[in-house]
Parts: structure tokens; sequence; C-alpha cells
């Protein structure tokens, strides 16, 4: 049996892995872009410089997974097309490219792996005093904001958006506006629509849709609400958002040989997450190889517990939910809340790479 998994993310990691144990005998290949792991969830450290987020992905798979480095430019019948020419046939396929981001030119975006490092470059260039512009309130936006302020405190740093945390309580998103003031960053509500050069050389301006403009050395885009076009692009049937319509096994409602996993897929209820990517891949690995030894396959379910999100090192925020992923008034905060989302990192990286995961499991 061939199997191509399509992104090395964490859902492709891990469906990788899980199936290699369940199915020995699967001639499994891995496509990506590049030859690590990213752990997406930490690239807010890597454009402070304060921490490492790529592993290769020699350490990440178990013996046996090929990894082939290129980029999928088409899916067709029982094959993929590389960007480069060569073609992989394929039994079964595992698409988990995840989501991706589309700033507004002159700016960086900061939710990809190639934005993040061109936004590490860009900031080690600035001097001291220069102004920092981030744009987006949600996590990932909070996240690069309080990381870039807490390494680089002698930079003035900017967060724009017309909300900031909405995922989160009332109290919560009260106590990330207390931390990130605490780390000097200046908030500003508002929508940006435009980010362009300014009158001073070397300086940027940053556009606001009531008129007003806001200086800028450097503009990192914090927005990820897209994603690649390669399911639309292969004939099979998406949502309005571009995300593949799958069936309650995970599989593409136009080819069930295919499992959509993660930010691409449009699973009802899913939040782009590695929380939602981890138990996507594993049961869309756990499904496949109980099709394999003739057994009847289960309905994806499953339940959230909360968000996690950093506020510098030493600070965090942990948000309490229902199952179905409304937030709770409930949360924690501080040195406890940052240690323990950090060992939630750690164990997203684990669980892909050994493919031991559990999950809560959604309402019957």
């Amino acid at each position: 049996m061939k199997v191509v998994v399509v992104g090395a993310g964490y859902a492709g990691t891990i469906a990788a892995n899980r199936l290699a144990r369940k199915v020995p005998g699967a001639e499994i290949t891995m496509v990506n872009p590049r030859p690590q792991f990213v752990e997406r969830v930490r690239l807010h450290q890597h454009i402070a410089a304060s921490g490492a987020v790529a592993t290769p992905l020699t350490r990440m798979l178990r013996d046996g997974i090929r990894v082939r480095q290129g980029t999928v430019d088409k899916i067709g019948d029982g094959t993929v097309t590389l960007t480069d020419g060569e073609s992989l046939d394929f039994d079964h396929l595992f698409l988990a490219v995840g989501s991706t981001v589309v700033p507004l030119p002159g700016s960086i975006p900061i939710g990809t792996w190639e934005g993040a490092e061109q936004a590490r470059e860009a900031l080690t260039r600035l001097p001291d005093g220069s102004r920092v512009t981030v744009v987006g309130g949600g996590l990932t936006g909070i996240e690069s904001a309080a990381e870039i302020a807490g390494s680089r405190p002698a930079l003035s740093v900017r967060l724009v958006a017309q909300a900031i945390a909405p995922s989160l309580s009332a109290g919560a998103r009260a106590r990330v506006r207390t931390a990130l003031d605490r780390l000097g960053v200046d908030v500003v509500t508002a929508t940006v629509t435009e980010v362009a050069d300014g009158p001073e050389t070397g300086k940027g301006v940053v556009r606001l849709s009531s008129g007003a403009e806001l200086d800028t050395d450097l503009t990192l885009w914090g927005i990820a609400a897209s994603v690649p076009d390669l399911s639309a692009r292969s004939g099979l049937e998406v949502n309005a958002e571009g995300r593949a319509l799958v069936d309650e096994f995970l599989r593409s409602v136009s080819d069930p040989r295919i499992f959509v996993i993660g930010d691409c897929a449009a699973v009802p209820g899913a939040r782009l997450s590695c929380a939602t990517a981890m138990p996507q891949g594993a049961h869309a690995a756990d499904t496949l190889a109980r099709i394999v030894k003739g057994r009847t396959p289960e309905p994806y379910s499953m339940s959230y517990v909360g968000q996690a999100v950093s506020l510098g090192r030493r600070d965090g925020l942990l948000q309490v939910s229902r199952r179905d992923d409304t937030v709770r008034r409930l949360y924690v905060s501080g040195r406890a809340a940052a240690l323990v989302k950090e060992g939630v990192c750690r164990v997203v990286k684990y669980g892909a790479r050994t493919a031991d995961y559990a999950w809560l499991p959604g309402k019957k």
C-alpha cells in the first residue's frame, strides 16, 4: 500500500508516524517544502530569537518513512504531481497543508516559517529605538508582540487590531491587556487598510480606516485566515474559505482515498490550532489502519478544553473552555500558566514524533 502525506506539520507528522506504527508494511512518503518539522506554535520565539522551533524531519519521523522535499502542484487520480514535474502514485493520501497568511503589501507574514525567518532577520537589523508594528489581535499577534517586547525592550512595539484576544473571555482579555501594558506594548484598536512607504527614508506608514497614519520601521502581519488552494486546484470540493469538505471519517467527499486533516479541512466546529490538528491526524491514521485490517471505521470526534497563550517568557494565560470550545469565565495566568504552555508545546511535539497522543472525545 502506497501512502503519500502532503505536509509535515502537526497533523501530517502524527498521521505518518501513527500509520507507520499501525500498518508496518505501508510505503509512506512525506512531501514537504522544507526538511524540518516546524513548531508553528513557537514561531513567535523564532521571530524574537528567543527559542529554537525547527527539528530535522529525520529526527521526527519513524524509520522507513521516506521524505521527499518539494511542493505538490496538483492531486490527480491516484497521483500527485510536484512542482518540479515528478509524480508520486498513491493508494491513499493525507492532505495536511495547513493554513497560510496573505499579508498586506509592505508587511511580513509571521504565521508561516518563511515569514518568521524574514521577520527574524529584519528584527536583527533594527537599531534600538525603532518602531515595530504587529497587525492582528489574535493569539499569533499577541504572542509575537509580547515576545518581541520582552526580548528587545529597547524597541518600541505596537499592536494594531480591531479587537484584542476576541477568542478569550472578558476577564482573560483584560489580563492580556495588562500584560501587554506591562511589557510596554502600545495597543491601538483600529483596522489597517494599507502599509506604505513613508515620506522619511527607511520609514514606513501604517494607514488606518479612520484615515490616521502610524509611523513604523517594521510591520508584521499576524492574521492567519487563508488556506493554500491545492484542494480547489485539484478539483476537490471545498467550502467558501477553500477548505476541503470531508465526511465523518475525515475523508474528502470528492475522493475517499484522500484524508484531509488540520487547518485545510472543513470540519464543523474546528478551530485552527495544533489542538485540532493532532487529533485529526491521529484519527485519520487510525481510520485507514482499521480499513486495511477489514474493520469498520469510527467517526471522528473530539472536544476542546481551552486555549493557551504566551505573554513573554515568564507570563502566560490559560483560558478554560467548554467542550464545544465556548469559553468559560475561568482562566489561569502568570508564571504557572507560562510553564503549562511550555509543557503543552513539548507534549504536542512529543506526540507528533512518537504517535502517542490521546484526546477528549466529543459529546454524544
